[in-house]
């Protein structure tokens, strides 16, 4: 499975921007998927994850509220809505596909995207 993120790009302080990903594969359909991001310095944190069948949505508390993630297994593609941005939310977004992505556990992620840079100015 190859996965192709997209959408990332410089916005203001409380402005938006959704993410999209992109999979290869159909066997995208079984996969939990999800969204990481890694701000300069700092190590690879977990956004937001969903499961194959959407019954399961998972967020950190520093996006609750904010964000949305969504997926359409038609498309072999995961979205991210992020709203109200805040510069601490500036990072590489990544994209990532495994049992990991819902639970948070990135040891846990099969397969990485390529990253998307997000950058929110004050």
């Amino acid at each position: 499975v190859q996965l192709q993120a997209s959408g990332g790009g410089l916005v203001q302080a409380g402005g938006s921007l959704r993410l999209s990903c992109a999979a290869s594969a159909r066997t995208f359909t079984y996969y939990s998927m999800g969204w990481f991001r890694q701000a300069a310095g700092k190590e690879r944190e977990f956004v937001s994850g969903n499961s194959w069948n959407g019954d399961i949505t998972t967020y950190a508390d520093s996006v609750k509220g904010r964000f949305t993630i969504s997926r359409e297994n038609g498309k072999n593609t995961v979205y991210l809505q992020m709203n109200s941005l805040k510069p601490e939310d500036t990072a590489v977004y990544y994209c990532a596909a495994g049992p990991g992505s819902v639970r948070g556990a990135v040891h846990e992620i099969n397969y990485w995207g390529q990253g998307t840079l997000v950058t929110v100015s004050s």
